[in-house]
This record gives C-alpha cells, sequence and structure tokens, in this order.
C-alpha cells in the first residue's frame, strides 16, 4: 500500500512540472521547464524545411521588470521564406474554445512575429493566426499539405520587442482573431474539423518569443484530452 502510495505522489508531483489547471483553461508559462530545453511534451518541427531544422529552448527574459522564463525559437538554421518553424505539443487536442498566447518579435529580415496553431494534424496541416511586425498586419491562415492559404487580414500596428497578445476562438467552423483585445479577424472555413493539437509559429529568420500559452475549451472530449503547465 505504501509503495501505491509513493507512486501515486510521485507522478503527481511530476505531472504538476509539466502543466496546472487554471480555472477553465490550460496555462504553459514555461517556469518548470529548465533553461535551454522545451517542455516534456512539446517537440520541434518544420514545414517546407530546406536545410536544418530551427532551434527552440526555455530561456530567461524579462517581462515588466521581472525576471521570467519564456519559450523562443532563438537560432534561424534555415532562412528560406517558405519555411514554417514550428513547436507543439499533441498532449492538448484543441477543437473548439479558446487559445491565447503572448508574443515579442525579437528580430528578422524575411519575416517577423508568429502566433499561435491549432488543430495540427502534423507538420503541413493546421490552421495559423500571426502578426508580422514588417508588414504591420494580423492575418489568418490554414496551412493544408504545406502549402499556406490566407482566409482574413487587417491592417494594424505590431512594434517589435514589445509584448503583444494574439487570441482566437473557434466553435465549428468559425473563427475570431483578436490582438491586444480587440478583434480583427472572423472567418468560417471547414477545412480542419477535427481536434488537433496545438502550438506556437514563426516563419524563415523570424526569431521570437513565447510566453503564457492558454488553451480553454469546450465540449466533453477536449476537456478530458487537454495538458497544459503552471499559470
Amino acid at each position: 500500500m505504501r509503495k501505491v502510495l509513493t507512486h501515486i505522489i510521485t507522478v503527481a508531483l511530476l505531472l504538476s512540472a509539466v502543466y496546472t489547471m487554471a480555472g477553465e483553461g490550460l496555462v504553459w508559462d514555461f517556469e518548470q521547464t529548465k533553461i535551454g530545453e522545451i517542455p516534456p511534451d512539446w517537440k520541434v518541427e518544420a514545414t517546407n524545411l530546406r536545410g536544418k531544422i530551427a532551434s527552440w529552448e526555455v530561456i530567461a527574459d524579462s517581462t515588466d521588470g521581472e525576471e521570467t522564463k519564456i519559450l523562443g525559437m532563438t537560432k534561424v538554421n534555415d532562412d528560406f521564406g517558405g519555411t514554417f518553424n514550428i513547436c507543439r505539443t499533441d498532449s492538448a487536442q484543441f477543437k473548439d474554445g479558446e487559445i491565447q498566447v503572448r508574443f515579442k518579435a525579437i528580430s528578422g529580415v524575411e519575416d517577423q512575429g508568429g502566433g499561435p496553431i491549432w488543430r495540427v494534424q502534423d507538420a503541413n496541416n493546421y490552421y495559423i493566426v500571426r502578426a508580422n511586425p514588417l508588414e504591420s498586419n494580423f492575418r489568418l491562415y490554414y496551412v493544408k499539405d504545406g502549402a499556406r492559404k490566407e482566409l482574413a487580414s487587417a491592417k494594424v500596428d505590431v512594434p517589435a520587442n514589445h509584448w503583444h497578445t494574439i487570441k482566437i476562438i473557434c466553435k465549428g467552423d468559425h473563427t475570431e482573431g483578436y490582438l491586444n483585445g480587440k478583434k480583427y479577424l472572423e472567418w468560417k472555413d471547414s477545412t480542419f474539423p477535427e481536434a488537433g493539437g496545438v502550438g506556437v509559429w514563426t516563419k524563415a529568420d523570424a526569431i521570437t518569443y513565447f510566453d503564457n500559452f492558454t488553451v480553454k475549451t469546450t465540449g466533453h472530449d477536449e476537456k478530458k484530452e487537454s495538458r497544459g503547465e503552471k499559470p
């Protein structure tokens, strides 16, 4: 009995280091991940990779004057304009609900910025909404079989080296996109109707930091399958 109890406590402690429920949501803030690593349930991938895959890792950063840990694409190993850099997890299966993430564009000549991906089937099939400081726009796409198609776009100022917040709300084929609390995008599309993984995305040489990745699901099945990290 003592061995069983010890095993249960150990598993609980390990899980608490990976994720924590925050109200109805699941939040990765990356504070429990070692510097230089990524969360154990995340993986690095790329769409249309032409060279070596990009480097992603948890690093220390200053947010509002306070030292914190963030997840970032930190090294460009392939600056091909059609390469999409991905860091994602299948441990949170998302179909309907809300995803929110803070991001900060650090650098990039070909491209800058980035955003969340969801209903990810694999590295070549998913939805993406991203903000780009170089182009001063905020856009919603899908990527199907490696090809990206624009669904909605808005002109908006997105200064680099400042933290911004992207949020998407999904219900069936309907998606809304918010930047810093304001709704800019709205579209209907049924390319990927089923639940899939979630993650973050940049394009080409866009060095971008992400923090407080939050997933809130609606629907019985998605809640059962979700995972997150400490808020």
